[in-house]
């Protein structure tokens, strides 16, 4: 059944889901606040800032007008950067007519409240606005599902008909969705692994070789573990493609702007300078802080996000904090 989704967000990710929804047969409209990407997708059927060389189907709209986005729409998809989610759903409901299905596929904390991004959605927005809140979330790179290539996510929620209602909108031949009712250990293993990704890229960048990076990786998965059950998540998500799923993916390609970042930190670049050139947002920064703040509060042991909060925000060297790391006192697996 064809249905009337709105997507807020034109960056790659935000629109290779756009693109797969059309192909779905359904009604998508593309929601950006900037007025360049709306005219380029109308006219020329392209986003060539976020998907270069990708051909958008000539069905998808897209506008800058949120009234116009969210009209009479059965769900919403945020896929827009952590720190905006706040302002956008702000916007939202300003304008919001039905009681549309909310879901998002953006990864990290909020600074300062260290909140999901499903509990921001739920303060802004009413719930008599609102059906329930479902997170997208997986192993995938936009520059893939916009080529179809398989890829496979999860849609998870506490009410798992809302999740079942998301994993049809997108399921297809080269897109495959999964369910799940733990919503807090999806969302925290979306975000934190962005921090290994970081680590993973660093390093690369300094000369090391697989057996360091698959080392980084496996107690990278540790940490994320220990912090998602200290938060009340269920240890099995983390082993799923929003755990261990994701790590892979952004720890192993130079897709991950995450491990592109982290791989220019180790070969010594200055971290304003490699934010400013990115292009996009790079959320294992942010996320290294709020994941940092949260490991001091709930008393749990992360060396590896701590090294690399003391890299990012202390001003260490990458080398010896490197070294630092492996001079830890020795302990059982």
């Amino acid at each position: 059944m064809q249905q009337k989704i709105a997507v807020l967000g034109p960056g790659s990710w935000g629109t290779a889901l756009a693109k797969s929804l059309v192909e779905n047969g359904h009604d998508v409209r593309l929601w950006s606040h900037k007025e360049e990407p709306v005219q380029e997708i109308n006219n020329k059927h392209t986003n060539e800032a976020y998907l270069k060389g990708i051909e958008l189907p000539k069905e998808l709209k897209a506008t800058s007008n949120m009234a116009e986005a969210v009209a009479d729409v059965d769900a919403v998809l945020f896929v827009v950067p952590t720190k905006a989610i706040r302002s956008v759903a702000k916007q939202l409901v300003a304008v919001l007519e039905t009681k549309p299905v909310i879901i998002h596929a953006s990864k990290g904390f909020e600074q300062e409240t260290h909140k999901r991004i499903s509990e921001i959605l739920e303060e802004e927005i009413p719930s008599e606005k609102r059906q329930n809140v479902v997170v997208l979330s997986g192993p995938s790179h936009a520059e893939e599902l916009a080529v179809r290539d398989i890829t496979t996510v999860t849609a998870a929620c506490e009410d798992l008909e809302q999740a079942k209602y998301v994993q049809d909108l997108f399921m297809n031949d080269y897109f495959r969705i999964y369910t799940n009712t733990d919503v807090l250990g999806v969302e925290t293993g979306a975000a934190l692994k962005n921090i290994i990704a970081l680590g993973s890229g660093a390093i690369h960048g300094l000369g090391f070789g697989d057996n360091a990076k698959a080392a980084l990786m496996t107690r990278g998965l540790a940490e994320i573990s220990r912090l998602g059950v200290a938060m009340g998540a269920d240890p099995l998500t983390f082993i799923g493609l929003s755990g261990v799923g994701d790590l892979i993916v952004t720890c192993t390609s130079v897709h991950s702007r995450n491990w592109r970042a982290g791989d220019l930190l180790g070969k010594g670049h200055n971290l304003d300078e490699i934010l400013e050139n990115m292009g996009m947002i790079v959320e294992g920064v942010s996320t290294t802080k709020a994941a940092y703040e949260l490991a001091q509060d709930l008393n749990v042991d992360m060396p590896i996000t701590e090294t690399i909060y003391n890299v990012i925000y202390k001003g260490q060297d990458v080398k010896e904090a490197v070294r630092q790391l492996m001079l830890r006192e020795g302990r059982s697996e």
